[in-house]
């Protein structure tokens, strides 16, 4: 994954050049624009790192405030580590790097005073049918899909993850238009395939869940908006409960690593490492990946909060990026057999990762104060 680039000088939110779908103007809003005067805008479709920052960095444009990808990421206090060795993913522990899914969604609401709305169904038809209506008002849809059922997705990338984000800004006929963060272009699926994304079942089952902004986004004051997120990240990474959280979570699995038996056992070594490896660079944006996301919410943070250490703190968190990049390598070249398997040595690293993740969360924390 790439890193995001700083935004432009004086940009709130600015977005990279987007990509134009079809067009479609935003409804009146409750509590918002008024008496049905909607606001004149076209939908762009906009590609992004993540799924759902993407998704909601672009339905916030739509509906009257620009907001980079970076921006909702950091606002929401979406940045995390997760070990839970009792959540198992074909056998092996979810190790996860970011927030739970709807996090971002539910984390944007207060801050920019969005209200947003949330629908499941029980019926599939049901749940078609009141897609089609909203589209209809003119509205653009968040929905929660599975990325198996989406067509649009090479074979190869398909696998059973039911909390894939992605926006449905139209339809013709059968066939609806889809901004999909993760592609480039906008994309087109057809209503039986859509149906069955919307209604996989297994763990996280979408539901047909869909959701939308019932009030016109509004811009916040931002230096406080910015200062409450970062002390909710700060939380979460050092002073969880839990001990699999954060940066404590991350020593947990640097244990987890050590205990591996190379020797013995090298098969369901070499197999947990992979894992490992897939979790953090092939599952969604990956470790490096939303590290690099947050460093440029900090980039953007000094621009809006007028700020000039969150500068600084961008720069040391794109470094401990560069060490979870480290880390990812190390441990793929001794899947593959390149190099020989050494658990130990990777559980060192994981806590040389952890102690500079917690220096520099500690760091962030005191610069709040």
């Amino acid at each position: 994954m790439r890193r995001p680039a700083r935004p432009p000088e004086g940009a709130p939110g600015h977005n990279p050049e987007p990509r134009s779908g079809e067009p479609a103007s935003p409804p009146s809003l409750e509590g918002g624009w008024g008496e049905g005067t909607p606001v004149s805008v076209q939908f762009e479709h906009r590609h992004a790192s993540h799924c759902e920052s993407g998704v909601m960095s672009t339905l916030t444009g739509f509906y009257g405030l620009p907001l980079s990808e970076p921006l909702a990421f950091g606002l929401a206090s979406a940045l995390s580590f997760a070990y839970l060795p009792f959540i198992k993913l074909s056998g092996l522990p979810l190790v996860a790097y970011r927030m739970p899914p709807k996090f971002i969604i539910k984390g944007l609401s207060k801050p920019l005073n969005l209200d947003m709305r949330f629908e499941t169904f029980r019926d599939p038809a049901r749940g078609m049918n009141r897609l089609d209506a909203l589209l209809d008002e003119g509205r653009v849809l968040g929905l929660q899909t599975s990325v198996y059922w989406l067509p649009y997705f090479p074979e190869d990338l398909r696998f059973h993850f039911n909390a894939h984000n992605l926006l449905v800004y139209g339809r013709e006929g059968d066939n609806y238009q889809i901004s999909d963060p993760v592609f480039e272009t906008p994309m087109s699926c057809s209503r039986a395939d859509l149906q069955r994304a919307r209604f996989a079942k297994g763990v996280l089952a979408p539901k047909g869940l869909l959701y939308y902004p019932r009030r016109q986004p509004q811009a916040p004051d931002w230096d406080k908006a910015i200062a409450a997120a970062i002390k909710r990240t700060t939380r979460i990474m050092l002073w969880t409960p839990l001990p699999l959280i954060g940066t404590r979570g991350i020593r947990r699995l640097a244990s987890a690593v050590e205990r591996l038996d190379a020797e013995n056992n090298s098969e369901h070594a070499r197999h947990f490492i992979g894992h490992l490896v897939r979790m953090q660079e092939e599952i969604g944006t990956g470790g490096a990946g939303f590290r690099f996301i947050y460093a440029s919410f900090l980039q953007e943070a000094q621009t809006l909060a007028g700020r000039a250490h969150y500068g600084e703190f961008a720069a040391r968190l794109v470094e401990i990026g560069d060490q979870w990049r480290a880390f990812a390598l190390a441990a793929a070249r001794m899947v593959r057999g390149r190099d020989a398997l050494a658990p130990r040595e990777l559980g060192a690293l994981l806590r040389a990762t952890a102690d500079r993740e917690h220096a520099f969360f500690a760091d962030l924390a005191r610069a709040q104060a």
